[in-house]
């Protein structure tokens, strides 16, 4: 089976974005905001980005998250 991405229930800041990223690749969310704020502040693009990917990415269904 596949894994899907889907934005964070259990750690998310704002949206779940960033806390989705990093369940899908199992790192440390705090890496995946770091990353994201540095490419906000440098390019100013994160931020066009992260509010592309809070409407794109789906929720996580309540079943698979145990809530």
């Amino acid at each position: 089976m596949y894994k899907k991405l889907y934005k964070s229930n259990k750690d998310k800041q704002i949206a779940g974005v960033c806390g989705g990223i990093a369940e899908y690749f199992n790192i440390d969310p705090t890496i995946v905001r770091l990353i994201w704020a540095f490419i906000s502040l440098a390019y100013g693009a994160g931020i066009l980005a992260y509010l592309i990917c809070a409407i794109i990415i789906p929720d996580r269904p309540m079943d698979e998250d145990g809530f």
